[in-house]
C-alpha cells in the first residue's frame, strides 16, 4: 500500500465515520472540496465507489463498508504500535479522544484529567460532548464515558462513580401556578422541560411506579439537547426537569429548586470509562485512564 493510499484511506474513513464531508473536513482541518477530491481520487484508483452521496447524507457502499471493517483496524494497530514506541522516550505523548455527556465532562472528566495535562505537556486530549451512543472503535475515539448499562459488552470498563441518583425538580416560581405532582400519572398535567435525543426523539423519563419501571412520555413548552440548558430553564420557572442529583442538589439546598416525587426517581448505573482493549497500549492512554479512576 502506497503512502498516498494510506493518507487517502484515512480521509475516506473520516468521512465514512462522520457520515458527512463537512464534519470530516472540520475534523481533519482541510477544506470540504479538497476532501471530496481526495476521496474521488481514491475511488478512481481503486476502480470502485466507496461512498454513496446524496444532498442530505453520505454513507459507505458495500465496498466502503468492507474497507472500514478490514483496513481501519489494521491502521489502528499501527497507530497503537507507534504510540507504544514513543512511550519508550522520556516524555509520554499523544492525543486521547474522549466522548462523554456534557455535564459529566465538566463535573468528572475535566477535573480529573487536568492534572495529567499539567504534568505532561506533550499529552493532548480532545473531548467531544454528546448524548448519542458512540461506537468508540468505529469512530476512532480512545475512551467513552457513559452509564454502565450503555457500555458495550466487549469493552474494557472502569468504574468512575457510584450509582447516579436522579431527581425531578421545579422552581418555587413554577409551583406558584402548578400543583405538586406525587405520582407518574400526575406528570401529564405538568409542564416538563424535555430532552431531544440525537436520533430526533424526545427522551422518556425512566421512572419507578411502585414496583414497576416505567417510561414517562412527558411534554412541555421547552425542549433542549443539553443538561445545562434544561437546568437553567427549570431555575427560571419554565417547568419540571429530570436531571442527576449532582446538578440539582446545590440549587435545592439554596432554595432555588424543589425536589418532588423522590420515590419515583431511580438510581442510574454508575458512570464508567470504557475502551477497546487494544487501545490501552500507550502511556498517555494509561495516564488518562488512571486519572479518571483515581477519585472513584
Amino acid at each position: 500500500m502506497s503512502r498516498q493510499n494510506i493518507t487517502d484511506i484515512l480521509a475516506f474513513l473520516a468521512v465514512a465515520n462522520e457520515r458527512s464531508f463537512t464534519r470530516a473536513a472540520a475534523k481533519l482541518g482541510v477544506s470540504q472540496s479538497a476532501l471530496s477530491h481526495t476521496v474521488r481520487d481514491l475511488e478512481t484508483r481503486l476502480g470502485v465507489r466507496l461512498l454513496t452521496r446524496t444532498t442530505r447524507s453520505v454513507s459507505p457502499t458495500e465496498a466502503g463498508e468492507r474497507l472500514m471493517q478490514t483496513v481501519a483496524p489494521r491502521l489502528e494497530e499501527i497507530e497503537a504500535e507507534i504510540a507504544a514506541v514513543s512511550d519508550l522516550g522520556e516524555h509520554p505523548s499523544g492525543t486521547i479522544r474522549i466522548t462523554v455527556i456534557d455535564h459529566v465532562a465538566d463535573s468528572i472528566v475535566w477535573p480529573r484529567i487536568a492534572r495529567v495535562l499539567d504534568r505532561y505537556q506533550d499529552v493532548r486530549v480532545e473531548i467531544n460532548t454528546e448524548y448519542r451512543l458512540v461506537d468508540v472503535a468505529a469512530e476512532r475515539f480512545d475512551i467513552g464515558v457513559r452509564y454502565g448499562d450503555q457500555v458495550q459488552k466487549d469493552m474494557v470498563a472502569v468504574r468512575l462513580t457510584s450509582d447516579v441518583r436522579m431527581t425531578i425538580v421545579g422552581s418555587p416560581r413554577y409551583f406558584e401556578t402548578h400543583e405538586v405532582p406525587a405520582t407518574v400519572q400526575d406528570l401529564v398535567r405538568q409542564n416538563c422541560i424535555t430532552l431531544r435525543l440525537p436520533g430526533g426523539g424526545i427522551y422518556a423519563w425512566e421512572l419507578r411506579d411502585g414496583d414497576r419501571e416505567v417510561e414517562a412520555k412527558v411534554t412541555g413548552q421547552v425542549t433542549f439537547s443539553g443538561a445545562y440548558q434544561m437546568l437553567n430553564a427549570a431555575l427560571s420557572g419554565y417547568g419540571l426537569t429530570f436531571l442527576p442529583e449532582e446538578l440539582t442538589q446545590p440549587h435545592v439546598e439554596a432554595g432555588r429548586l424543589r425536589r418532588v416525587m423522590d420515590d419515583c426517581c431511580p438510581d442510574f448505573p454508575a458512570l464508567h470509562a470504557y475502551y477497546p482493549s487494544r487501545r490501552n497500549s500507550s502511556r498517555a492512554m494509561r495516564l488518562v485512564i488512571d486519572a479518571l479512576r483515581a477519585d472513584a
